[in-house]
This record gives structure tokens, C-alpha cells and sequence, in this order.
């Protein structure tokens, strides 16, 4: 690639068939390990709750194990879903975070709500509370200013300068915009709505003293194989999973691929397995390269969040390892 992009990586803690939700934790931990040794600039986890699926339900505590576990690579959320936390709570514990491992800490934030109602129950919280995302980021922010009730002060965050970004699920990409602060975004709706949307974010873009100008993530899945069939394989797992959600309700443990490809699907899971599997770049590495350099110069992205998952840790691990030989020499 000619982009001076960089790459870094969004482990969701998945849990694969067979396996227990802390064996999962457990890998993505080592996980780190491995990708700072492989160069990647940034890892972070993200925050479900009531996924069978999905272990990841305490981004701060597992960014704390992942940053105690690594020395150099940057360690943050993608991200920590602020209408279900107070804005007070979040400061204190990124400015814990920031404290015990200065440079290093990142706070990616998003407005995504519990995945059923019983889950937003019980995080008490209804679909509302999203509507106020833009305050509690006022808010959350003020903190580390100390511009709010002088109080309340949230020790030891005040006058720390943390690098916050956005996620831009909803109108994410405008409270970025609005806030002066990096925005984290996904071609969810197609390669046309994705420019339009990042078009939008830097028209719109107030700099701010935590960004002076706009700075874009681009999440994506990527996977690298030797053949270009098995990179798509090695999609497989999370797309079923996906679709398995979209039509019964809830995200399963990541299966095998082979035993998701004989599988008789019913019409209906077999459109949204093949909706999953779009949007997603895979190939060797020479294809991957092209489809990159292809969406940095389409889009502009200052850097590439890989939030690619599998069942076969063997492959995942390689295909990262693949994709890492992209990254410049200069950033690794």
C-alpha cells in the first residue's frame, strides 16, 4: 500500500462453540500480546450484555488486563456505550486507566443500547436514553476539564487529556463532528451512505482542544489467507452468527465454517447469511492491499480498525499476521 495508513485491532471477545466465555476473555488478552508484537497500533474491546456470544460485557476491566498484559501498543474501547453508564463513572474509571498506564489509554465511545428489552431492563434503561448522548458526552468530557459542578470532581481524570472518539452508530458521526473529536465508522448501509456520512462529519467538524481537525477510523473486517476461498472461509463463522441474530433473536457462539457451509439453511436465514457476508474485505495479500488502497483513497480514513473474528484461531492469528506485513515500517 502507498497510504501512510494505519491498522489496528477491535477484538470483541466471541466465543467459539465448545469453548467458555473466560476461555474467551483469556485469548483475547494473548491476543494483544500478539498484536503488538505484530506491529498494530491501537487494541481495543468493546462492551454487550446478555449475548450468549459474546464475553466482552466490561470494556474497562478487560482493557486493563490487555494493557497490564502489553508495554507499548495503545489500549481502548470500541467502544464503551455511554447511555449505560453515568458520565461521573466513565471519567473516574478512564482516568484510573490513564493514571496506572499514561499514553496509552484510549476512550472510544458509542450510543448502542442493550440488544432486547430485557437486557435494556435490566441496564435501566430504555431506548430513550440514546437521545441524550450528546449531553452525557458534554458532560463526560467536562470532567476531565473540570468545567462541571465544582462539587463533584472526577479523580484522577481531571486535566488528564485522554484521546476520545466516537462511535457512529446513529447520529454518532454528528456529535463527533459537533464535539471537535475523532469519529470510528463502519460502511453498515453501503459504500455510498459511508462517504456521505464521513463527507458530512468533515464538513461539519468544529475543532476542539481534544482534536484540531477531523481524523477519520474506518472499522472494517479484513481477512488474509493464501487463497482468496479461504479468507472468505474465514468469514463464515461470525456472518452465520450474525444472521442467526437477525432472524431468531440471538448471537450464538462462533461454529465452525464447514459445518456452517453443509448446514440446510431456511430462506430466510440464507438472505441475511449472504447479507452478512457482504461489505467485508478478504483475499491474499495482494488483493487485500488493492481493496484497501481502494476504500483509503475512496474515503479518505486516516486508519483501519480491523474487528475481523473467527472460529479457527489458527487462521484468525495468521490472517492478522498477513495483514500486518501491510502495515509501513515507519508506524510498526
Amino acid at each position: 500500500m502507498t497510504a501512510p495508513l494505519r491498522f489496528s485491532v477491535l477484538d470483541r471477545s466471541l466465543v467459539r462453540s465448545g469453548r467458555s466465555p473466560s476461555e474467551s476473555l483469556c485469548r483475547t488478552v494473548r491476543f494483544a500480546v500478539e498484536a503488538e508484537a505484530l506491529g498494530y497500533h491501537r487494541f481495543w474491546v468493546a462492551e454487550h450484555h446478555g449475548v450468549p456470544g459474546v464475553a466482552a460485557s466490561a470494556p474497562t476491566v478487560l482493557a486493563a488486563a490487555v494493557a497490564s498484559a502489553t508495554s507499548r501498543i495503545r489500549v481502548g474501547t470500541g467502544g464503551v456505550m455511554l447511555p449505560n453508564h453515568q458520565p461521573l463513572v466513565v471519567a473516574e474509571q478512564f482516568g484510573v486507566l490513564a493514571s496506572l498506564y499514561p499514553g496509552r489509554i484510549d476512550m472510544g465511545l458509542g450510543r448502542s443500547l442493550g440488544f432486547t428489552a430485557a437486557v435494556r431492563r435490566a441496564l435501566g434503561h430504555g431506548r430513550e436514553s440514546a437521545e441524550h448522548f450528546g449531553t452525557q458526552l458534554a458532560d463526560l468530557l467536562g470532567y476531565f476539564v473540570g468545567d462541571r459542578d465544582p462539587q463533584v470532581r472526577a479523580m484522577p481524570s481531571e486535566g488528564l487529556r485522554i484521546p476520545v472518539f466516537v462511535l457512529a452508530t446513529g447520529a454518532g458521526a454528528e456529535h463527533a463532528a459537533q464535539a471537535g473529536l475523532p469519529l470510528v465508522i463502519a460502511a453498515v448501509r453501503g459504500e455510498e451512505a459511508l462517504q456521505r456520512s464521513i463527507e458530512r462529519y468533515r464538513q461539519q467538524f468544529r475543532p476542539s482542544p481534544w482534536s484540531a481537525q477531523p481524523y477519520v477510523v474506518l472499522s472494517r473486517s479484513v481477512a488474509v489467507a493464501a487463497t482468496t476461498e479461504q479468507a472468505r472461509r474465514l468469514l463464515v463463522p461470525e456472518a452465520w452468527s450474525t444472521a442467526y441474530s437477525r432472524v431468531h433473536g440471538a448471537f450464538p457462539p462462533l461454529e465452525p465454517a464447514e459445518e456452517i457451509l453443509a448446514r440446510q439453511m431456511s430462506r430466510w436465514e440464507q438472505e441475511q447469511f449472504d447479507r452478512a457476508m457482504r461489505g467485508h474485505v478478504y483475499g491474499t495479500g495482494d488483493e487485500v492491499a488493492d481493496a484497501l488502497q481502494s476504500l483509503v483513497d475512496d474515503t479518505g480514513a486516516d486508519e483501519v480498525l480491523v474487528t475481523t473474528s473467527g472460529h479457527d484461531e489458527d487462521a484468525l492469528l495468521d490472517s492478522y499476521r498477513r495483514l500486518a506485513r501491510l502495515i509501513p515500517e515507519d508506524q510498526a
